[in-house]
This record gives C-alpha cells, sequence and structure tokens, in this order.
C-alpha cells in the first residue's frame, strides 16, 4: 500500500453510479426477468473502464472497480454463494435513532435491495468465477492509465451478519466463521491478482444503531471484537499491508445522534489484519473525531484512510475545507500517515443515488483540490 511520502494521495470508498443503460439490465436481473447476459457482461465491462478513467480524470489517486457489476456492496453474495435467498416480506432493519424523531422522512430508497438476505443452508460457493470477472475488468480498465494503485472492495462477514437473517447456523459465531471459511477465497484472490482489498464494514460502527440498540457499549464490544476476530481469521496469510479496512456509520441521512463514538470501539478496530484503517471525518456527527488520535497510536506501517467528503449530502465541499480536514488528521498521525477519501461509496446500493452522479464527481474533484492545498502545507 502506497503512502502519501511526497504529496496526499486521494481515493474513496469503492462505489461509485452505474450509467443507466447498465442499471436497467441491472433492476431486470435482480427482479428474476429475463435479461440478456452477454450483454449485461458486456456492458459491466466497458462500465468499469469509464468509471475508472472518470476517477483518474477527477484526481483520484487509489481508484476502484466502482462495484459497477454489483447491485449493492454487501447483497451481491446472493449470487456467488449458496445458502442465501432473497425474501420478501422480512422485518426491515431498524434505525433507532429515527424513533426519536416520528415527524423524519428519510430520503425515497431504491427497489434493488428491498428484499432481505436469508441464510437457509450451508454457505459455499456457486460462482467462484464472478470475482475473477470482477478482477479481469478492472485490469482491462486499468490499460493505458497509471493511478497510484487500484482496490477491489469485498463486504466482511460481520456486516453479512448484520445484513443476513440467519436461519439455518446455530448461533452468530457459527455464521461468522462459516462466512469467514468461504469469503477467504475471495480476498485472497483480490490479493493475489495485485490489487488492494478493501474489506467493508459498517457493521462495526453502524450496528450499535442499528442491530443492537438494546445494548450496553459493553456488549456492543464483545460482539464486534468477535466480528473482528472472524474476519482475521478470513485474512489469515494475506499481509496486512494489501488491505484497507473500511468502518462507517451507515449511508444513510439521519439524525445519528446514537452512533456510537470512535473512541469508544477504536482499539477493536485497530485489530484487524489491515495496513489501513478508513474511518468516517466529513459528515457533521463524526467531523470531530480526528481528535481521536490524539490519543491512540497508529499501530507501526498502518495508514489512516480519513473521510473529507460527505457521501450524504449534495453540498460540494469547498477545496478549502476539504484542505483544512486533511491537515487536522495529519498533525495527529504524520503526513505520510494520511490518505484522503470519501466518508462512504457514492453507489452502495446500486438504484440509490443520495448524491447526484454528475455531483459526486463534482465533490471528488474538490476532494483532490483539497489535497493539493493540503500537500502545498505540509510539505513547504
Amino acid at each position: 500500500m502506497k503512502r502519501s511520502t511526497e504529496r496526499i494521495l486521494t481515493t474513496h470508498a469503492g462505489s461509485l453510479a452505474r450509467p443507466p443503460d447498465l442499471l436497467e439490465m441491472m433492476r431486470l436481473k435482480e427482479s428474476d426477468q429475463p435479461y440478456d447476459h452477454g450483454a449485461f457482461a458486456g456492458r459491466v465491462r466497458t462500465a468499469v473502464a469509464e468509471v475508472v478513467r472518470k476517477q483518474i480524470d477527477a484526481g483520484v489517486d487509489v481508484v476502484s472497480d466502482g462495484e459497477e457489476g454489483k447491485p449493492g456492496f454487501a447483497n451481491y453474495v446472493k449470487d456467488r454463494l449458496t445458502g442465501f435467498v432473497a425474501r420478501e416480506g422480512m422485518r426491515p432493519r431498524i434505525f433507532s435513532d429515527r424513533a426519536d424523531f416520528p415527524d423524519f422522512q428519510p430520503p425515497e430508497g431504491g427497489t434493488l435491495n428491498l428484499r432481505r438476505l436469508v441464510c437457509t443452508g450451508p454457505i459455499g460457493w456457486k460462482d467462484r468465477g464472478a470475482v475473477q470477472t470482477d478482477i479481469a475488468n478492472l485490469q482491462a480498465a486499468l490499460r493505458g492509465v497509471q493511478p497510484a494503485e487500484a482496490f477491489i472492495p469485498a463486504v466482511s462477514p460481520g456486516t453479512l451478519a448484520q445484513n443476513v437473517v440467519n436461519e439455518y447456523y446455530k448461533d452468530e459465531e457459527a455464521f461468522l466463521y462459516a462466512v469467514a471459511d468461504v469469503m477467504k477465497e475471495e480476498y485472497q484472490a483480490i490479493v493475489q491478482a495485485g490489487f488492494l482489498l478493501q474489506i467493508d464494514s459498517p457493521d462495526l460502527a453502524m450496528g450499535k444503531n442499528v442491530q443492537f440498540a438494546d445494548k450496553t457499549l459493553a456488549e456492543f464490544r464483545t460482539i464486534i471484537a468477535l466480528r473482528v476476530e472472524a474476519l482475521n481469521h478470513a485474512l489469515a496469510g494475506i499481509p496486512p499491508e494489501h488491505v484497507r479496512h473500511h468502518i462507517c456509520w451507515g449511508n444513510g441521512e439521519g439524525p445519528h445522534h446514537k452512533d456510537v463514538e470512535l473512541k469508544d470501539i477504536i482499539d477493536i478496530l485497530l485489530k484487524a489484519r489491515a495496513g489501513a484503517i478508513y474511518v468516517e471525518g466529513a459528515n457533521p456527527r463524526h467531523g470531530h473525531e480526528w481528535k481521536v488520535f490524539r490519543d491512540v497510536q497508529l499501530p507501526d506501517g498502518m495508514v489512516l484512510i480519513a473521510g473529507v467528503i460527505d457521501t450524504k449530502t449534495n453540498f460540494i465541499e469547498h477545496p478549502e475545507l476539504v484542505a483544512d480536514r486533511i491537515i487536522n488528521y495529519a498533525s495527529v498521525v504524520g503526513r505520510e500517515n494520511v490518505i484522503a477519501g470519501t466518508d462512504c461509496g457514492f453507489g452502495t446500493s446500486a438504484d440509490r443515488d443520495r448524491v447526484a452522479p454528475s455531483i459526486s464527481w463534482a465533490k471528488l474533484k474538490a476532494m483532490a483540490e483539497g489535497a493539493q492545498l493540503a500537500s502545498q502545507r505540509l510539505w513547504r
């Protein structure tokens, strides 16, 4: 994993908007309607090439495939693994913070991820080739361009434990390790192909508000400690410097006043076998938490990817504000240990654009401009 040795590098959290024509094909696929498999595969491939070039044009240094072929950052596993079904009528996830404000109406979401995944049988592989397709698409997209690095995101065992209703395994621990034993093949394939692996673990922060609102902080810490242990089991044998670990409090607008504080879980998060910890730092609830690193030292060799662009609003951050945020993080962990990023993905669900796609690209450009300003000040 490259570091910011000469200037502040930029990246983002992985998912980006899908082109409208690809999205229409994806809607057919996800609703179990007939679709042209060859045309879909071909369009995903060209969409990845397009999104890589747009990232580079926006000034992003460490790029991804945009998750262009995935309906969502987590539910894509139903197409790759056995044991999962998408079921209508399941109880939706409850956001405890919203209960305090009954007049709050969250923005309308998409339809691709309304059905909840249910684990009804043993988890195994039914399509090992899917990750190889992801790899091949990104490799093809990188021909003729030279980003600093490239990464592919993958969901964590804990996030599936949060999103999936388990009706098969005896308890959460058994479910976690079953997922870990299978997903480790996807993780290894990404790294063996020469890409950075991003593990997406929103459950480790947002879970206190969503899944475990009735638990004490001590109980929640025990829960996420087990999830980190299961993740480390899946990452065994992969050099940590090839892994970046993304944590967030949920990519949705809302009060967020019941979010667990970073200072209360950071020690557990830092136990993951990763060379970079990636945390939100731009949204109004967590923008102050760079101060946590005044008292918490990063493990030797670890990089901090800091969210300096919000992914829930259509405000385009001023580059000066972005630079200030970067400099705050650099002041506590060192400039060489900071990479600038977005708080979360702009397309965590393929058909739910909280931020207009055109504005998301403008926000990425503002991030790059802010990183340039910060670099000028940090290396003068």
